[in-house]
């Protein structure tokens, strides 16, 4: 993805942000290769620096990873999803 200089302005650099979900960033672009079906390795912890959507990309992503993924500052995703935590767990439930 190119083009993506403003998100480097936000409440934080989200470029910068998902480099750990195997993402590269080269100025202003976002590479993302596939991991060829791998799940994110996890045992982990990621500031989200205040940004509900980089916290929120990481939750889903550590539903799916080997170890734990903690997220310091998980309470900014009220900003866009108040309930997100909840929503989530349904889904997980049979």
């Amino acid at each position: 993805m190119r083009g993506l200089s403003e998100l480097r302005l936000k409440e934080s650099d989200r470029i910068a942000a998902m480099a750990p979900l195997g993402a590269r960033a080269e100025g202003d672009a976002l590479i993302v290769e596939g991991s060829g079906g791998a799940a994110l390795a996890g045992g982990m912890t990621i500031d989200a620096r205040g940004d509900h959507r980089v916290a929120m990309a990481y939750r889903v992503a550590g539903l799916r990873a080997r170890k734990a993924v903690g997220i310091a500052d998980m309470a900014s995703a009220d900003t866009s999803f108040p309930g997100f935590e909840a929503a989530l767990a349904a889904l997980a439930r049979p």
